[in-house]
C-alpha cells in the first residue's frame, strides 16, 4: 500500500468505525486495518468507495482554506501598522503622584546618553573645554554629599574657574544659545551617582507649586545634586522663590548647577525695576561661582523659518500617511489652549505620555500673556519628548504677538517658535520620506 493510503487508512479509522453510513475505506483495503480492530475482531461495514485522489484532493483544500486564513490574518496585522490611534491632549487630566513627579526630573531624551567624552569643544572657543574641565572637578567633589554650611559655600561669586574651589555648593553656566550647556548639565547630571535631579527653572517652580514649597524641600533635601536648566525668571515672587529654594537646599548640603543664557546680574533687565526684586537678583548671582562659555550664539541668526501650515482638507490624510502605526494627538488649537488653564503645568510632561505626533487645526496667534507662558511649557515638554507637529491655520512664528517676541519674556518665546519649528520641520521631513503615490 503507498504511504498516501496508508495515511488514508488512519485517517478514517475514526469516523469509519463509529457509524454506519459514514464515509469509509473500500472493503479490499480492510484487512490491512485489521489490526486496528483486535479487539472486537470484526471487519467496519462497507462504506461507500473513496480513493486517494479525492482524499488528497480534499486534505489540499483544507490546506489551501488555512493558508488564506492564515495570509488574511497576516494582511490585517499589517493594516494594524497602517492605522493611527487618534488621541486628544484636551482630554487628558494626569493624575501624579509625588513619585511620579519627582522621576520626570531626568535629561530629556535627547540628552539621555550624553557624557562629557561626547561634547566636542570648539578649539577656537578655550572656555569650552575650560567649562568640561570645571564640571568634572565638581562631579567628583559631588561624590560625597556637602554637610552643612550652606551659604559660606556658596560666597565668591564671579572668582574665576581656574580658581575652582570644588567644595562650593554653586557652579554656574552662561552663555548663548548652541553652546552646549544643556549638554555639559545633563553631563554632569549623568556622571554624579546616587539621589540627583535635572530640570529647568520653571519646572521647579511648578514642583513648588504642585507639592508646596515646605515638601519641595524635604523632596529634595536627600538628594546630592540638583540641576536647573535655563535659568530664568518668570516674576518676581518665582525669584524670591527659587532664591529661597536653593538656600535651603545648600544649607542641607544639596550641590547645586545651573544654566542660562544671560548672567545672573542682567536677569530680569526689561521686565521689572524694583529695587527689591534687583536686590535679589543679585544675590542669586553671588550663590554661584560664574563661567561663561563663549561660542556663536544662533539668537544672531534669527528666527528660523517655520514650514508652510498644511490647509485643514489635507491634514487627516497627511496625518495618515506620515504617522501610520503611531498614536497621535489630534487637537483643535483653541480647545487644547483653554485646557491648558484646567491642567498644572507640572503635568504636561504626564499628558504626553505615549504620544508619538501631535497634528494641531487652526493655530492662532496668542495675544494674552498668561495663557501664551503655559503654552511655552507645553512646547517645551514637546520638544523634551520629540514629538513632530503637523498643523494648519497661521505659520508657527506667528504665534505670539510682535509686542510678546520684544518684550521682557522675548527669551522663552523665541525659545518656544525655535523649537516648535524644528518639530515642525521634522514632521516635513518625516512627510518627505513618504513614497508619492
Amino acid at each position: 500500500m503507498s504511504t498516501l493510503r496508508a495515511g488514508a487508512v488512519r485517517e478514517f479509522r475514526a469516523v469509519s468505525s463509529s457509524s454506519e453510513g459514514k464515509i469509509g475505506l473500500p472493503p479490499h483495503e480492510w484487512a490491512a486495518a485489521e489490526p486496528l480492530n483486535q479487539r472486537n475482531h470484526q471487519r467496519p461495514p462497507k462504506l461507500p468507495f473513496v480513493n486517494a485522489t479525492q482524499y488528497a484532493v480534499g486534505i489540499l483544500r483544507e490546506v489551501m482554506c488555512g493558508l488564506h486564513l492564515m495570509a488574511r490574518s497576516k494582511i490585517l496585522d499589517d493594516r494594524k501598522c497602517f492605522l493611527v490611534q487618534v488621541e486628544q491632549l484636551s482630554t487628558r487630566r494626569p493624575a501624579v503622584s509625588v513619585d511620579e513627579l519627582l522621576a520626570g526630573f531626568v535629561p530629556s531624551p535627547r540628552f539621555g546618553d550624553v557624557s562629557f567624552g561626547s561634547y566636542r569643544p570648539d578649539p577656537s572657543q578655550p572656555s569650552q573645554s575650560e567649562a568640561v574641565t570645571l564640571l568634572q572637578d565638581f562631579a567628583k567633589s559631588s561624590a560625597k554629599k556637602q554637610a552643612g554650611g550652606g551659604l559660606r559655600k556658596l560666597f565668591g561669586g564671579k572668582a574665576k574657574a581656574k580658581a575652582n574651589s570644588t567644595g562650593r555648593a554653586g557652579i554656574y553656566l552662561d552663555g548663548g544659545f548652541g553652546v552646549g550647556k544643556t549638554h555639559l548639565l545633563s553631563s554632569l547630571w549623568h556622571e554624579v551617582e546616587g539621589p540627583k535631579a535635572i530640570g529647568t527653572f520653571v519646572e521647579y517652580t511648578n514642583l513648588v507649586g504642585a507639592l508646596s514649597f515646605r515638601k519641595t524641600v524635604e523632596a529634595l533635601s536627600s538628594y546630592k545634586l540638583v540641576c536647573i536648566d535655563e535659568f530664568e525668571l518668570d516674576d518676581p515672587g518665582d525669584t524670591v522663590l527659587m532664591s529661597r529654594l536653593m538656600r535651603e537646599l545648600a544649607d542641607a548640603g544639596v550641590r547645586l548647577a545651573a544654566t542660562s543664557n544671560t548672567l545672573p546680574g542682567s536677569l530680569g533687565d526689561g521686565r521689572f525695576a524694583a529695587v527689591d526684586f534687583k536686590r535679589e537678583i543679585q544675590v542669586l548671582a553671588d550663590q554661584f561661582e560664574i563661567l561663561h562659555i563663549d561660542g556663536e550664539d544662533f539668537r544672531h541668526r534669527g528666527l528660523p523659518t517655520p514650514p508652510e501650515p498644511v490647509a485643514n482638507s489635507d491634514l487627516d490624510a497627511r496625518m495618515r500617511r506620515d504617522f501610520a502605526g503611531s498614536t497621535v494627538a489630534v487637537d483643535d488649537f483653541s480647545v487644547l489652549v483653554d485646557h491648558l488653564a484646567g491642567v498644572h503645568p507640572s503635568r504636561y510632561r504626564q499628558m504626553l505620555s505615549d504620544i508619538d505626533a501631535a497634528v494641531w487645526r487652526n493655530v492662532h496667534t496668542i495675544t494674552e500673556q498668561s495663557v501664551a507662558l503655559r503654552f511655552v511649557v507645553l512646547a517645551d515638554r514637546l520638544y523634551d519628548k520629540d514629538v513632530p507637529i503637523l498643523a494648519s491655520g497661521v505659520p508657527l512664528d506667528q504665534l505670539f504677538t510682535p509686542e510678546m517676541m520684544t518684550g521682557g519674556y522675548q527669551k522663552k518665546y523665541f525659545r518656544a517658535v525655535s523649537r516648535l519649528t524644528a518639530l515642525a520641520r521634522e514632521a516635513q521631513e518625516i512627510g518627505d520620506r513618504q513614497p508619492v503615490g
